[in-house]
């Protein structure tokens, strides 16, 4: 698969090396029919650069949404994932409070402001720790590609059924699953996940599939103006679609490249669609209280595993028949 470096209608994949703003400008009006991305929080990230003033952080934002918003097919979806931004010490301003505002300027809809809830992070010792970020789903009007379908989830009672009135004794629920809601569980990639590379902060690509299925067909283009390495990109090829974006870390470049190139193959491995969050073995040495557990020991020079268990060595001198 050959991946563009600038914009061709006919490219499945293009990234960009460069600004997102001067990527944008090469795609026609209403050429995108999804435009999913993370862009930077403003938090001082090596990637990001230089922490700026909020309101100079803004104003980009307000620059890249407007090109956005031109690039956007009608019946098209924008979807920003953000966190918060650190104001003070201790102190959290919510990004999606502050980039409203700026799409609701341009009319735009929010149809859904997705939570999506992990499970690891930094730990505070001042606040809560942080264990939440949110999706803004932006329509450009009423008439919106959805398709719920793809995106169900298992139902918790599937073989629940009607017990009075005309449908008595029917299932109660929809067959394929259910709605997945508003609230996300997927793990973030952090140092043990399947498909972590370099950055610091990508995304899962299962959350962008999520969106990829619900909000296009075969076919459009997906836009990530932030690409990083090239979630979006790995989502939309993977199920048949076209991905454009813009990433300014050559570094990033190269990685999402690759993990475009195997994602085509069929040859990338990540964390599937649907898979639950991992539950650790009830008498696991990681679910037990420190005071309860049995102290370690060695056998044999052996160290116990993470679950406490020890095998011993046998050599085969000493071996048993």
């Amino acid at each position: 698969m050959q991946i563009a470096e600038r914009f061709r209608a006919n490219s499945r994949v293009t990234l960009f090396p460069g600004d997102c703003r001067e990527f944008l400008a090469q795609l026609p009006d209403q050429s995108a029919q999804l435009i999913v991305t993370s862009p930077p929080y403003n938090i001082g990230k090596k990637y990001e650069g230089k922490k700026r003033v909020l309101d100079d952080y803004l104003e980009e934002q307000a620059s890249v949404i407007a090109q956005c918003v031109r690039v956007l097919k009608d019946r098209g979806s924008i979807c920003w994932e953000v966190g918060n931004h650190i104001v003070g010490p201790q102190e959290v301003l919510p990004l999606d409070i502050v980039l409203y505002p700026i799409f609701a300027s341009h009319g735009l809809k929010l149809r859904n402001r997705i939570v999506w809830h992990f499970e690891h992070g930094l730990h505070c010792s001042k606040r809560f720790s942080g264990r939440y970020e949110t999706i803004l789903w932006f329509t450009k009007g009423d008439d919106y590609a959805f398709d719920l379908d793809p995106v169900r989830v298992p139902q918790k009672y599937p073989g629940k059924r009607q017990f009075k009135g005309p449908n008595v004794g029917k299932l109660s629920c929809n067959p394929l699953g259910k709605n997945p809601s508003d609230v996300w569980i997927f793990p973030n990639v952090k140092h043990n996940h399947i498909e972590k590379t370099i950055h610091p902060c990508q995304f899962p690509v299962e959350l962008v599939e999520r969106l990829v299925l619900a909000l296009t067909n075969e076919g459009d283009l997906v836009v990530d103006p932030y690409m990083g390495v090239g979630s979006t990109a790995v989502a939309a090829v993977r199920h048949k679609r076209r991905a454009a974006g813009a990433e300014i870390v050559q570094e990033y470049v190269e990685i999402a490249r690759e993990r475009a190139t195997m994602a085509a193959a069929g040859l990338l491995q990540t964390r599937p669609m649907g898979r639950p969050v991992y539950q650790p073995p009830e008498k696991s040495r990681l679910t037990t209280s420190v005071n309860s557990q049995p102290p370690l020991v060695h056998v044999n020079g052996n160290k116990p595993d993470r679950n406490g268990r020890v095998v011993a060595r046998v050599s085969k001198q000493g071996s048993h028949h």
